[in-house]
């Protein structure tokens, strides 16, 4: 007759496991909050309790706030790049009205969040002075990124004679960001996407013809 008596049922062993979906859920709810609240004031317990992770299992997935700030960054560029591309890039479209539709559609998007939600590097730039020192290069080169984008458009525009020829693209588009970020900026103080209308009418209207 057999003696030995049954092994008792209970819980697996609480060890993490390389669950990217789990990561992907991180660092998605990481861009929502961070765009809301930036870097400083984003809290980890607040991001796990949201996913539903333990607080224990945060390190497994990151080495650090720092590296999950940074991967929140390069997932929210990819992101904003994508959403560039599909209005910048749009061969149907005239350059500056693909430029006029990528302002519409940033201001639908932060009216559809009540204007909680701002751009997540014009937030980290804001906070650029207390963020660790990687950060500064992320946000340059984001940025860079996305001058370059615009000042690509630009171009087509003055091939097309719709801004002069000699135009500097460059300069232009550099100067757009600076600008549309404040906008957005004064959007969420303002409850409305009015300063980001009157800065995009603006630019466009005093582009070299």
């Amino acid at each position: 007759m057999n003696t030995t008596p049954p092994k008792r049922r209970g819980r697996p062993p609480k060890q993490p496991r390389d669950n990217p979906d789990t990561r992907d859920a991180l660092i998605r709810c990481g861009v929502a909050v961070l765009t809301e609240q930036g870097f400083v004031a984003t809290g980890i317990e607040g991001v796990l309790k949201q996913v539903g992770v333990p607080k224990g299992s945060f390190y497994h997935y990151f080495d650090s706030k720092e590296a999950f700030g940074q991967a929140v960054m390069e997932r929210y560029a990819a992101y904003f790049a994508a959403k560039l591309d599909r209005c910048l890039l749009d061969e149907a479209t005239p350059p500056l009205r693909r430029i006029e539709h990528f302002m519409q559609d940033a201001m639908v998007g932060m009216a559809r969040h009540d204007f909680r939600r701002g751009c997540l590097v014009g937030n980290l730039c804001q906070e650029v002075t207390i963020l660790p020192a990687s950060y500064r290069e992320l946000l340059l080169n984001t940025l860079k990124s996305w001058e370059q984008r615009l000042a690509a458009c630009l171009r087509l525009a003055a091939q097309r004679g719709d801004i002069a020829p000699d135009t500097d693209c460059s300069r232009l588009a550099e100067l757009f960001w600076i600008g549309w970020e404040g906008a957005v900026q004064r959007a969420r103080i303002a409850q409305s996407d009015a300063p980001m209308a009157l800065f995009g009418q603006e630019f466009l209207a005093r582009l070299p013809r």
